[in-house]
């Protein structure tokens, strides 16, 4: 498992990856984001799934645009020609993945802006090769580990989230996707693209760097939950029989 979260606000795109990958038992390092960039043309890549398909499919996806790029003016047309190099591992692969008894799975996330996009885009790609472009409504997708990150992400995030804020939730998601996932690990991978600059900027952060901000949230939600109002869980506890305090039993072998 592996947690890519890529988030589209008003001002540009955050876009976070872990670097676990799990092989059998044993964990590995290995990088889920690749940058694409010249000129005006800036895109970032990170992928969920069988590690094998995904490091074929962003080969064959690196060839194709180093031929054509030129062709590629719009978001979009760069999305369709992965989502083909996806179809076209599943031809080679799927039947013995299958036979091995492993399922064909490569999800990814692709966002950045070419020269002819109006905006920055970001857009959700399905093992089946087809996509979808993630909204202004839900202005974000995880790929991967969902569950942990995903309830915060609701509460927090909007189109109109401020880059910095939408990092710090984006940390906050992850962090929680890590303690109770041991799928999910650093170092962490985290891109950021503002909207017109074509210039996408990318950081990785260790553990240790980001150990105190950790400590600190941690901290906060102890505090928070401590304050919680507590009158309606005091008259549950009230309507609760007491215990009677006697003296201790004795051991089944002593004698009364």
């Amino acid at each position: 498992m592996t947690f890519c979260l890529g988030m589209k606000v008003e001002d540009g795109l955050v876009g976070i990856a872990d670097t676990r990958v799990t092989t059998g038992v044993e964990f590995i390092t290995a990088g889920k984001v690749s940058i694409h960039q010249h000129g005006r043309h800036s895109m970032f890549l990170m992928t969920s799934g069988l590690r094998s398909v995904r490091d074929k499919a962003v080969t064959y996806f690196d060839e194709a645009i180093s031929e054509s790029d030129q062709s590629f003016d719009k978001l979009f047309k760069a999305v369709n020609v992965f989502a083909a190099q996806i179809r076209r591992v599943a031809d080679e692969d799927k039947n013995a993945l299958y036979n091995a008894g492993l399922i064909f799975n490569l999800h990814a996330l692709v966002g950045g802006q070419l020269e002819n996009d109006l905006a920055h885009k970001l857009y959700l790609i399905y093992p089946q090769g087809n996509w979808v472009e993630v909204s202004e409504g839900t202005p974000y997708c995880i790929i991967g580990e969902s569950g942990y990150g995903k309830p915060l992400l609701d509460r927090v995030l909007r189109y109109h989230t401020s880059m910095d804020l939408a990092l710090k939730v984006g940390f906050l998601a992850f962090d929680a996707t890590r303690t109770s996932s041991t799928s999910v690990e650093y170092p962490l991978d985290v891109v950021l693209y503002r909207h017109d600059t074509f210039d996408i900027l990318k950081h990785r952060f260790q553990k240790e760097d980001l150990a105190d901000i950790s400590s600190w949230w941690q901290s906060r939600i102890y505090d928070a939950v401590e304050k919680l109002p507590s009158s309606w869980v005091e008259r549950l506890l009230d309507a609760l029989p007491h215990t009677s305090r006697s003296s201790p039993r004795r051991a089944d072998n002593t004698a009364p």
